[in-house]
């Protein structure tokens, strides 16, 4: 199939899909707004996969078709500009901008270098082990990959000559990959490491009337979650490998380069004493009630004040506009589709399709559309807030064990995030840099959503039963 045909094909499809599911009897208990919008959100995703046109001009054009077609209002259509998610990553990206202006990437870079740069798969593991660390103390995931971590990896790239536009797969491709699916399992670590998790525990405590503490959380996943963090990137090195894999001459050249750079200078310094003001008020969130998201512009809010970015410079920054579009039609179009009652209509029918299904069979198949269904989804939060409750309930009701139907589906709504590139906070930050593409970020993370799925359903229930926990 030449050029022309694919992108001929590529339009089709999209539209073929969304105007077929259309044109279908609207189920009974459903509106036509709700499968109509159903319609447009899947042609939308397919447009993202085939990509007739870049996805941030895909979304736009969905977003304007639903106020057309009056399926939503425009206060409904845009209300994903309005996530506080977005504008976080947005922050991301700018956060990331003013480590590689001032050099303070670069400098970070090189000294991480001089302590562990031996290897590419030593420094993978470095920054994951860093995560790990931090992730306790860091509710948002997209604070603490994308606005604490990213620069670092950015900075590491460079340092390495590998850029988006040249030489990507020398180190940068795998080290994007291998923090982004580490950040995925050290999500699912601790109760406290992602926004949504103590969602999830209060849903089921409100569903099956059971508490589970932070210690039990964390008692549980980590086993699962260790072996996991050393596998993935294992695996990823093998499959995904770095062109530059043994660095035994890195470590002087780092060495050079910080004599070569001097002394820290003013804006370095600057940028990095509002990083680390915007890493103790992330990490102290609980204490002093200030949103993740606004500690973020504040930060960005103090270089626009000490000049260390100019307007011009937000302005410039692409990736964070095209990501604010994108990003934002999704987590608006399906904030939509739970509202109109469409997911709650999809739990009905799964429900009623495994009557008389094993208790285990019934929490695997739960499991597994539970999981992939993620990929119609931008939030973990809004996944979590649409379906833990329902799947929950109809795993015990099926004769699961209450703890384990728990951890089950509180685990997998933080490891779905390995899908897509826009599955998380974090995904379009990282996907924005430039260094993977999308087909081999999906191939790549669907293979990882595999492997976390042996290790923490696997070996995890195995665990979670010599705790007693089921």
């Amino acid at each position: 199939m030449n050029n022309r045909s694919k992108t001929i094909a590529s339009w089709i499809v999209p539209i073929i899909v969304g105007v077929g599911i259309a044109v279908l009897p609207v189920p009974e208990g459903l509106t036509t707004q709700a499968w109509y919008l159903l319609a447009i959100f899947l042609s939308t995703i397919i447009g993202f996969i085939l990509q007739p046109l870049p996805i941030g001009a895909i979304a736009f054009i969905s977003i304007t078709i639903t106020q057309l077609a009056n399926i939503l209002k425009p206060s409904q259509a845009l209300a994903g500009f309005g996530n506080s998610s977005i504008w976080l990553i947005v922050a991301a990206f700018l956060f990331a901008k003013s480590f590689i202006k001032t050099g303070l990437g670069r400098r970070i870079a090189f000294w991480l270098i001089t302590k562990m740069g031996t290897s590419t798969l030593k420094l993978a593991y470095t920054i994951i082990l860093s995560d790990l660390i931090i992730s306790p103390a860091t509710p948002s995931n997209a604070a603490r990959a994308g606005g604490i971590l990213f620069p670092i990896v950015r900075g590491l790239a460079s340092a390495f000559d590998s850029e988006p536009d040249k030489n990507p797969r020398r180190v940068g491709a795998f080290l994007m990959q291998a923090e982004y699916q580490g950040n995925t399992i050290t999500s699912a670590m601790f109760m406290t490491s992602m926004a949504g998790n103590p969602l999830a525990i209060l849903l089921a405590s409100q569903a099956l009337g059971i508490n589970m503490s932070w210690g039990t959380w964390a008692l549980a996943a980590i086993v699962p979650g260790l072996i996991a963090l050393a596998v993935v990137p294992y695996y990823l090195y093998k499959v995904y490998p770095p062109e530059l894999k043994k660095t035994p001459e890195a470590q002087a050249l780092a060495q050079r380069e910080l004599v070569d750079m001097g002394p820290m200078s003013s804006a370095e310094k600057l940028v990095a004493i509002i990083f680390i003001g915007a890493l103790l008020l992330w990490s102290t969130s609980n204490i002093t009630g200030i949103h993740a998201t606004v500690v973020a512009l504040l930060g960005v809010s103090s270089m626009l004040i000490t000049k260390i970015l100019t307007w011009q410079d937000v302005l410039d920054e692409k990736g964070a506009w095209d990501t604010l579009i994108w990003m934002g039609t999704l987590v608006g179009l399906a904030g939509q589709l739970a509202k109109t009652g469409i997911i709650d209509w999809m739990s009905v029918h799964i429900s009623s399709a495994l009557v008389g299904v094993s208790w285990l069979a019934t929490l695997t198949i739960l499991l597994l559309i539970y999981f992939y269904i993620h990929y119609g989804f931008a939030s973990l939060t809004a996944h979590i807030t649409a379906l833990y409750s329902a799947f929950i309930t109809i795993a015990v009701a099926a004769g699961a064990p209450v703890y384990l139907a728990v951890l089950v589906f509180a685990f997998a709504s933080n490891l779905c995030m390995s899908l897509t590139h826009y599955a998380a906070a974090p995904a379009p930050i990282y996907f924005g840099a430039g260094y993977v593409s999308q087909s081999m970020w999906w191939k790549l993370g669907f293979q990882v959503s595999v492997i976390n799925i042996i290790i923490w359903f696997g070996i995890g229930s195995a665990w979670w039963h010599m705790l007693g926990l089921w």
